[in-house]
């Protein structure tokens, strides 16, 4: 127990964060590289973030990564509530944005209305895709689980879901934009998978 009672703000931030440690419990379908298991929401996003600082270098000019970072560790806060919505699954796609929505309202009412409007702003930012923050961190995204199927060697989560090709150059077209430094990583190992038949081909 708290000896002193924290002030009525400082005790909304205590909600919140003990409120957003449940995102360590949200299970994606994306195994770890070591197909230990799967991985939950909260691991995804530390994972991109650093993504962020580590390819740096490959960002577009003047790019500002501290603001990518934020944008990437908030951007599936709203998961704690909404649950990860399999990318490659088009009927839970439906409702995805209105769930997501809801889970804003709730989660980021916790706070204080100046820091909740900040962190609210910054996953309105990231699901908006408009800043070249945005467009960076969506890129990172959609990266991340790229190099997870690719790096275990056996296709993990496309194979195991019959996800084709044409799918997964259609979830990676924000690289293209947002990060083209890595675009032709992403085809290189688009193609790579193809051939190694973890990926199925359309028609």
């Amino acid at each position: 127990m708290i000896a002193v009672m924290p002030s009525d703000d400082l005790a909304r931030h205590l909600d919140f964060l003990r409120e957003i440690d449940r995102l360590k419990s949200v299970q994606r379908r994306t195994a770890l590289v070591d197909r230990s298991r799967l991985e939950n929401s909260a691991e995804h996003s530390w994972h991109a973030a650093v993504a962020a600082l580590v390819l740096a270098g490959q960002a577009p000019a003047g790019i500002d990564i501290a603001h990518v970072v934020r944008i990437l560790l908030v951007h599936d806060l709203v998961e704690v509530d909404a649950g990860d919505t399999f990318a490659y699954d088009p009927a839970a796609q439906h409702d995805k944005a209105a769930r997501e929505r809801a889970a804003a309202d709730r989660l980021f009412g916790l706070l204080p209305a100046g820091p909740g409007a900040h962190v609210r702003a910054w996953w309105e930012e990231f699901e908006a895709g408009q800043t070249r923050e945005a467009m960076m961190a969506n890129a990172l995204d959609r990266f991340a689980g790229l190099l997870q199927n690719w790096g275990g060697g056996d296709g993990g989560t496309w194979r195991h879901h019959g996800v084709t090709r044409e799918m997964v150059m259609a979830r990676m077209e924000p690289i293209r934009t947002g990060l083209p430094a890595l675009w032709d990583t992403v085809v290189a190992i688009v193609d790579e998978a193809t051939a190694a038949g973890h990926l199925q081909v359309e028609g």
